[in-house]
């Protein structure tokens, strides 16, 4: 099987300095790695964030550009370090300081799956651990590197929207207006984006209906870090949304208001992109 780095969405003309991602939507199982699993073909895409590069089918529309994951994060996390190795899962990996995500098993190469269910019944070799990140993890970035200098030399700056998706029980104590929130935005606690941006975009997601909250439970992790330089003129916001919204958690499967909240986001896209635009070229001058 031919298996894509990524799929890239480019519009007619891009006519903003948003770049749109979604790094965890990859649903590509082929049958190498399902025959390296433990797991069977439901529990493997527990971690997935099941179709939403289909909810931002219609943001090309817009004039912006969408990269999205095709390999599964159960399989690479693009959301994760290069170096972010698990000496658990990896042979011939120094065991040495870990960080937390590392130490709970999701490293670039994870371990483990939602509720900590093990991907492997031993572990994979360095050098299948260096392949997938060179022929899978590598290109992506690479990718969405020239996006955002492209983004920034046409318009002064780049605003990536990184888009996931979370389990409804994992925002069940995050209370907004009486409610558990619906989304939530991560600019890494006001590091990776301007607090202006990431207030447009709260406001722009509240008067559509969402319940919003910052930063709890999900602040952002590789992404945002490697690409929010507000400085450089690079923003990154992290965007997590409820999957009880638009899918069927036990089946995965889009539930009856997948096309509804396809239509908000994208509205909510296009809205942030208004405001986001500048007037003029920046960069021509």
């Amino acid at each position: 099987m031919s298996r894509p780095p990524f799929k890239l969405m480019l519009p007619a003309a891009i006519e903003s300095p948003v770049v749109v991602a979604s790094p965890h939507s990859g649903r590509i199982y082929d049958a190498d790695f399902m025959a390296s699993t433990v797991l069977d073909s439901a529990r493997i895409r527990s971690s997935e964030d099941a179709y939403v590069d289909v909810l931002l089918d219609r943001v090309p529309n817009l004039g912006v550009p969408v990269l999205s994951a095709q390999m599964p994060r159960a399989f690479l996390d693009l959301n994760r370090a290069p170096e972010e190795l698990d000496p658990a899962v990896i042979d011939d990996v120094p065991r040495g300081a870990m960080n937390p995500r590392v130490s709970s098993g999701l490293g670039v190469i994870p371990r483990v799956v939602a509720q900590g269910r093990a991907i492997y019944s031993g572990k994979i070799s360095h050098a299948e651990a260096q392949h997938r990140i060179d022929t899978f993890w590598r290109p992506y970035h690479r990718q969405l590197d020239v996006l955002m200098s492209n983004a920034r030399d046409q318009f002064g700056q780049a605003i990536l929207l990184d888009f996931h998706s979370m389990p409804h029980e994992a925002i069940e104590g995050t209370v907004v207006s009486g409610a558990p929130a619906q989304i939530v935005l991560g600019d890494r606690f006001g590091s990776s984006a301007n607090p202006v941006l990431v207030d447009i975009l709260e406001e722009t997601l509240t008067d559509l209906g969402f319940r919003v909250a910052r930063n709890a439970p999900f602040a952002g992790a590789y992404v945002t870090q490697a690409y929010g330089h507000p400085e450089r003129g690079w923003h990154a916001i992290q965007i997590e949304i409820d999957r009880s919204l638009y899918l069927d958690e036990g089946s995965i499967r889009p539930n009856t208001q997948f096309d509804v909240l396809q239509n908000t986001i994208t509205e909510a896209v296009s809205r942030f992109c208004d405001c986001a635009r500048p007037t003029r070229n920046l960069a021509a001058e």
